[in-house]
């Protein structure tokens, strides 16, 4: 292989990295670009005075779009798909035990004095 060759090869490669990188930068600049819109947007809707119920709706909606983005970009879970799908399913399996057990024991009048 000529010295032509090989540095063509090498640099085809560079480019290659180079533009990897270029991509992995802009889904960066965007999610964080979408963390200060929901950030604003929390902020507006505070302004707003809401009903409790409505205002809690709310920040939940964007706690949990704002969490999943920061998990799945800058912590780099979105690769893990297998993983991710097993500990959704042992939270959702928590939280329903969380949600069950108290109503099982007011229905039995455990707690009720």
């Amino acid at each position: 292989m000529s010295d032509h060759a090989a540095a063509s090869v090498t640099t085809g490669h560079a480019a290659d990295h180079a533009v990897d990188i270029d991509k992995h930068v802009r889904i960066y600049i965007t999610v964080f670009v979408a963390l200060m819109v929901l950030t604003v947007v929390t902020v507006t809707v505070s302004r707003f005075h809401l009903p409790v119920p409505i205002a809690v709706t709310v920040a939940l909606i964007v706690a949990i779009i704002k969490g999943s983005l920061v998990a799945c970009y800058f912590m780099h879970l979105i690769s893990e798909k297998k993983l991710i799908y097993a500990v959704l399913a042992l939270t959702a399996a928590f939280f329903i035990v969380l949600l069950v057990v108290p109503v099982i024991t007011v229905h039995d009048g455990f707690w009720i004095h």
